[in-house]
């Protein structure tokens, strides 16, 4: 297994082949300042093909999951340095890809929410394939009561909760608690506290532990690329990665483990 990196805003832990990352700023709100969303790529990209770890958690440190932005560096860095037009477009375009790498990481990426979850925070959370939220966290799209739009966590908020729904909160700012976040379906589960919500996460980690690693990472593949590929794109996209499976290590023991009536080498 791969060695834990050396982090300076999260915190970062391998228990029962599950990576969890602990955003650790609370001071901060456990906004996306530099130092944590450098932690969080560097830690994921060590791990991406470790195929002893299973799945991945994200959740915040201090009773609060992210605040977004970090707007003290948008105001000394974006509007009070040497920074021009371009400079913000190129950091506007990495934190874009930030979301994208979550987003497609070959692991199940499990978020779980209590406190708050603001702005981008809230976009990162849309990152995720399985979100669990508390009933009393909180939750909106403040950018545009700052003036600015929240343009690259868009795509993913509208990918989670569908197009009408998205404009609805961005366009209004609307606050709203967990349970309307679990009601238009931003969050999977809801969790009454912070027992409840550990609780949950366990029993996910258990379905993801009966999953082949490299079966779910090429499903997650297919599932993402419904999104851009046409109909017969996607049929050899597919296929593909179906015969790659059917014939490798992995895919002759989840069959032959069926057929003999036992549990496959991945299963606990």
């Amino acid at each position: 297994m791969t060695a834990l990196p050396k982090t300076t805003a999260c915190i970062c832990s391998i228990n029962d082949e599950w990576l969890t990352i602990s955003f650790n700023q609370p001071e901060k709100r456990n906004a996306l300042t530099e130092e944590l969303t450098t932690d969080i790529k560097n830690i994921l990209d060590l791990f991406k093909d470790d195929h002893t770890v299973r799945g991945v958690t994200m959740t915040g440190e201090g009773g609060i999951f992210c605040a977004g932005g970090d707007l003290k560096s948008f105001k000394s860095g974006f509007q009070g340095g040497d920074q021009g037009f371009k400079d913000v477009q190129t950091a506007s375009e990495m934190t874009g890809l930030f979301f994208d790498m979550i987003n497609s990481y070959p692991k199940p990426v499990l978020m779980l929410a209590e406190g708050a979850a603001m702005a981008g925070g809230l976009g990162l959370l849309c990152t995720g394939d399985i979100v669990v939220v508390t009933e009393e966290c909180k939750f909106a799209l403040t950018e545009t009561t700052l003036g600015i739009p929240p343009a690259q966590i868009a795509p993913f908020v509208v990918q989670r909760i569908g197009l009408a729904k998205a404009r609805r909160i961005m366009l209004a700012a609307t606050r709203f608690t967990g349970k309307e976040a679990f009601e238009m379906g931003l969050a999977d589960y809801l969790a009454k506290d912070q027992d409840e919500l550990q609780s949950i996460e366990a029993e996910i980690k258990k379905g993801v532990l009966k999953c082949a690693p490299v079966a779910n990472a090429v499903t997650k593949e297919i599932v993402l690329a419904t999104r851009h590929l046409d109909r017969k794109e996607l049929v050899n996209f597919a296929a593909k990665g179906f015969a790659e499976r059917m014939l490798s290590d992995e895919g002759r023991e989840g069959i032959s483990s069926f057929i003999e009536k036992r549990k496959p080498a991945w299963t606990k």
